[in-house]
């Protein structure tokens, strides 16, 4: 007979598990979780700026960098310093007219384009708009454009050799203009508070605004300045195209500030000059170095200078030629 197993009986009160406690509450979670690694817990989420949150700081920008721009500089002065020249710091040398190669006036627009000695002017002319131009200077025109030439004696070109007649061009249509040798073009605006000295050979185009008188100089610029007894005195309201031999040049003076510029080579001035000699060693250095005489300008105002002189180009030319 099997032997019955018999299994011991199932715990009693000295086993039993203890009863939970009593009231018991968990600890509260922590206020920001930090991860195991270290790391600061994550920000809390930013919603992103509105269209009209960015309108308004970009136009907050704007008003400042318009404050900024609008603020006019303090006037330059020239300090007392031998000669004449700027003090140490303040110098502003020549430049270039390259910010001027594109513009419109009242009746049309114009493009100043192949600088600097072989520069080209297009000028698209409105219906009606005349514009004045020094006869020999147009290349092409579109057919629309009528021409119109004038001849008016006048005993001071007569005298100095100044061109009589007047070629005027009346839109619309297309007009291209260069200048006789290998020259740029720069462009003045007139604003009918000043008036500008321009050489006899520097004029180009105008406006129908701007008057053009002749301006007799002293005997000692007439001889060497390389200007001739009478020059250009432009003055009015609008545009006016110069033209030169070789690259126009800018300089801007300041008050008191003094420029030495050798003559033949004046464009237009709008401030005033006299002769003075800068070379020494008597005769012999005068004749030598062919800078004896220069015009000697004073600020404040500005010239506009050619790089090449039209003179020593064609002695040079003339000296090349008798050699073979």
């Amino acid at each position: 007979m099997a032997q019955q197993m018999h299994f011991p009986p199932p715990p009693g009160s000295a086993g039993a598990f203890p009863p939970p406690p009593q009231n018991f509450s968990y600890p509260p979670p922590p206020t920001q979780f930090v991860p195991n690694n270290g790391y600061p817990a994550l920000p809390p989420s930013v919603s992103p700026p509105t269209i009209a949150d960015i309108n308004a700081a970009a136009s907050q920008a704007n008003n400042e960098v318009s404050s900024i721009l609008s603020a006019s500089p303090p006037p330059k002065t020239l300090e007392q310093t031998p000669g004449g020249a700027p003090p140490l710091g303040s110098f502003i040398g020549a430049t270039n007219t390259y910010a001027d190669n594109v513009g419109q006036f009242n009746g049309g627009a114009y493009r100043i384009s192949h600088r600097n000695t072989n520069s080209l002017l297009t000028v698209q002319l409105a219906m009606g708009c005349p514009l004045v131009v020094k006869p020999g200077a147009m290349i092409a025109m579109s057919p629309t454009i009528t021409v119109r030439g004038t001849w008016k004696f006048n005993v001071k070109k007569f005298v100095t050799g100044g061109e009589m007649a007047i070629s005027t061009f009346t839109g619309p249509g297309e007009l291209l203009l260069a200048p006789g040798v290998l020259g740029d073009i720069t462009v003045l605006r007139l604003n009918g508070q000043d008036s500008w000295k321009v050489g006899k050979d520097s004029f180009l185009a105008a406006t129908s605004g701007i008057k053009k008188d002749y301006k007799s100089q002293t005997i000692s610029k007439a001889f060497f300045s390389g200007e001739g007894l009478f020059v250009y005195e432009m003055s009015g309201v609008g545009l006016i195209w110069l033209q030169s031999f070789g690259a126009i040049i800018k300089k801007d003076l300041i008050e008191g500030e003094t420029y030495y510029i050798d003559n033949g080579h004046l464009v237009a001035w709008n401030c005033e000059y006299i002769m003075e000699r800068v070379a020494s060693g008597g005769i012999i250095s005068h004749f030598g170095s062919k800078e004896g005489l220069a015009c000697k300008f004073t600020g404040p105002g500005t010239v506009y200078l050619q790089t090449r002189n039209l003179n020593t180009f064609g002695h040079y030319i003339g000296a090349s030629t008798a050699s073979g």
